[in-house]
């Protein structure tokens, strides 16, 4: 039986990786010094769950296969320490991902957007049609019980998440990988703190697209500026295919796909970003043995991954949507999708600064008119949170002013903002709630039922 610690177990893919390593027999232990839903849950139903949270370097042992290191920690955690001084085998997860999927065909989904929600899409249809795959997801999706999955399958498909490795391995995850068939969704700067220059955050994706191996396929957003002329750059002996938005029409708040044959078909997902999202999700099914026919005849049961405009509650004249979107381009195109699947109805379009960079006084500039989209715009940020971060304050003045929009409401505690919220109107009204966070624990199953009520 192998034995696997992992250093920071409560992570987004840490946690499912532990749990798919537990289910395949390893010996799985894990420390963290915060565990958050739905990590703590899942984990504790395996067994998983740390008995206390914290760092403990006795569990940290020369019999150990490997430590997996998750970019929580830190250089100087006590148990990277000790196995460091014991000489303890240590990967970052992306790393241990790819010794174990050196005989796969590797595909990769990367880009500053969209890459969460294509990877669900090529999931769901590999599952529909019963193929046998291995993956790793950052979010959940229906069906899938795991958001990781190590086997003996012939292929894996892997969300590429840009962002450094671990505090040890300060390379994207993403490069890692060495795919097979690669997909870029776009190219907007985000993660301010570990790329404070644009043209570094770029060249990242560059890395990318030149270790495609021969033989490989590069495919790309082509009305992105960014990737479309990094898709256009000369990669030795690669195949290339660019995409835009698949032809779709909106009709009384449902999206129809156009098909080749004139024929429609109805989807449970909108926007134009996730109609790109689907036609890059389309070319990638095509590398690995999907037909388009297969590929129409899954995707309309795709109903989006978790958190990505997703469904919280509605009635006859109001949709609730929460969407993970927190980056400028995210926030636009999100707002622009609900927007435009309910023309006819007020939009009220809330978004939490909690990521480094969105808290960020030097890159705030980087949402001016990014929700414009909005009949009603807001932006929420707990100065807790700065302070949490250890990031200078930041004063609503400041975020108005950044976001160039006049009519733009803040607040900074979410009971004044809930208080807003239900003070307003909402018979012909939508209310769409964007963030990586979760508003300061705002309960929105609660919300909903007020607001639809």
């Amino acid at each position: 039986m192998k034995k696997v610690h992992f250093i920071a177990i409560g992570g987004a893919a840490m946690h499912n990786l532990a749990i798919d390593l537990h289910n395949n027999g390893y010996l799985v232990t894990g420390s963290d010094d915060e565990i958050y839903e739905p990590s703590r849950s899942l984990l504790a139903a395996c067994g998983l769950l740390p008995t206390e949270t914290g760092w403990f370097p006795e569990k940290i042992s020369e019999d150990l296969d490997c430590v997996i290191l998750g970019m929580h920690a830190r250089v100087d955690n006590p148990e990277l320490l000790k196995a460091q001084e014991l000489g303890v085998k240590i990967y970052s997860y992306p790393e241990f991902i790819y010794q174990n999927s050196q005989n796969k065909q590797r595909v990769v989904i990367a880009g500053s957007h969209g890459k969460t929600t294509i990877t669900s899409m090529v999931l769901h249809v590999l599952k529909f049609h019963n193929r046998k795959f291995d993956y790793l997801v950052g979010a959940r999706i229906e069906g899938f019980e795991t958001m990781a999955k190590l086997s003996d399958a012939p292929v894996i498909v892997i969300e590429g998440d840009e962002y450094l490795s671990s505090p040890i391995d300060r390379r994207p995850k993403f490069l890692h990988y060495h795919p097979h068939v690669a997909l870029i969704s776009g190219i907007a700067w985000d993660h301010i703190n570990v790329f404070p220059q644009f043209e570094d955050y770029v060249h990242q994706f560059e890395l990318l697209a030149q270790d495609i191996p021969k033989s490989g396929s590069l495919i790309y957003d082509e009305t992105d500026s960014l990737v479309n002329t990094l898709g256009n750059k000369d990669y030795a002996d690669i195949q290339k295919y660019a995409y835009k938005a698949h032809p779709a029409v909106v009709r009384n708040g449902k999206t129809f796909l156009l098909l080749p044959d004139k024929k429609e078909l109805a989807i449970e997902v909108f926007g134009e970003h996730n109609l790109k999202n689907l036609n890059g999700a389309r070319l990638i099914l095509s590398q690995i043995g999907i037909e388009d026919e297969q590929f129409y005849e899954a995707i309309a049961s795709f109903k989006g991954a978790a958190k990505r405009l997703e469904l919280v509650g509605q009635n006859d004249e109001t949709v609730f949507y929460r969407d993970f979107a927190h980056a400028p381009s995210k926030v636009e195109a999100t707002t622009k999708a609900l927007k435009g699947q309910f023309p006819n109805r007020h939009l009220v379009a809330c978004l939490e600064l909690h990521t480094f960079s969105s808290l960020n006084k030097n890159f705030l500039k980087e949402y001016a008119h990014k929700l414009d989209g909005a009949d009603t715009a807001v932006v929420y940020f707990s100065p807790k949170t700065l302070e949490h971060k250890k990031m200078p304050a930041l004063s609503v003045e400041e975020v108005k002013a950044n976001f160039a929009n006049s009519n733009l409401e803040v607040f900074t505690d979410n009971q004044s903002l809930k208080t807003f919220l239900l003070s307003k109107r909402w018979r012909g009204s939508n209310l769409l709630m964007m963030s990586s966070g979760t508003f300061d624990g705002l309960d929105f199953k609660e919300l909903s039922s007020q607001i639809l009520s």
